[in-house]
């Protein structure tokens, strides 16, 4: 089953949630791209730990690229994002479900049940998988999920000594980037059933934001890109999901 049929977002956080509300814990670290838009009441995001790397791996013993693999092979991915993202460059290549962990994926690759995969790879760098990456997908070309790449530290909201204790760890380039990212998922009511990418990052003094929503076959899609100043993070993703829903035609994704 894939994870748009069960539960969303919030399949990995309930019980962390949970937890944290009957203060059993003090905080939970969570994958960013996993959080929902709004939390519980009660809880709040901390902060977020420096980025890793938000790109997507390609990965795949047949072809050093996308553009290489040849027609009709099938490609396994859990994500509608990199599964209608894979469809926009090669609409002649087949997507197949491909759940588990990194690992499982991986032998699951290797015993032939897919020509090729894609992950993060930020997730492949924190296992020390790296190296099993074939190509690394620029984001020009693909836009990764808000929030890919990031950790997320969430608590009890205003509780004071927590946050305190968690200030040095906490990034304050990865906040800003988040921010914008996750107000565009707020407006744009962005979840697991809809292929969205969006890529917020900092330039000097600037947020630059670029994100897409394609209908799941890769068929149709739709760009928007923004910047602004670093205190207009929050604003600027809002801007960029509005001017994408203005965009987005009615039933765009009923066919």
């Amino acid at each position: 089953m894939p994870l748009s049929e069960a539960g969303g977002k919030g399949l990995f956080t309930k019980e962390l949630d949970l937890a944290l509300l009957k203060g059993e814990i003090e905080i939970a670290v969570h994958s960013a791209k996993d959080l929902p838009t709004v939390l519980p009441e009660g809880l709040e995001i901390a902060g977020y730990l420096p980025r890793e790397d938000v790109r997507d791996a390609w990965i795949s013993p047949h072809a050093s690229h996308p553009h290489g693999l040849a027609a009709g092979s099938l490609v396994g991915t859990a994500s509608l994002r990199r599964g209608a993202m894979i469809k926009r460059l090669r609409p002649d290549l087949t997507i197949r479900l491909l759940r588990g962990n990194v690992e499982t994926r991986l032998a699951k690759l290797a015993k032939g049940e897919a020509a090729a995969t894609l992950l993060a790879l930020a997730g492949l760098k924190r296992l020390g998988l790296a190296a099993r990456a074939t190509a690394i997908l620029d984001v020009e070309d693909f836009i990764p999920a808000a929030g890919q790449g990031a950790i997320a530290i969430t608590m009890r909201s205003g509780d004071e000594p927590t946050r305190a204790f968690l200030e040095p760890v906490l990034d304050a380039k990865t906040a800003i980037a988040l921010a914008a990212e996750r107000a565009f998922l707020r407006v744009l009511d962005g979840s697991c059933k809809t292929p969205i990418g969006a890529h917020a990052w900092i330039e000097e003094d600037r947020v630059l934001f670029r994100a897409i929503v394609l209908k799941p076959d890769g068929s149709r899609f739709f760009e928007t890109g923004i910047s602004g100043p670093l205190n207009d993070a929050v604003r600027l993703g809002e801007a960029a999901a509005q001017d994408l829903a203005a965009q987005i035609p009615a039933g765009f994704f009923d066919s």
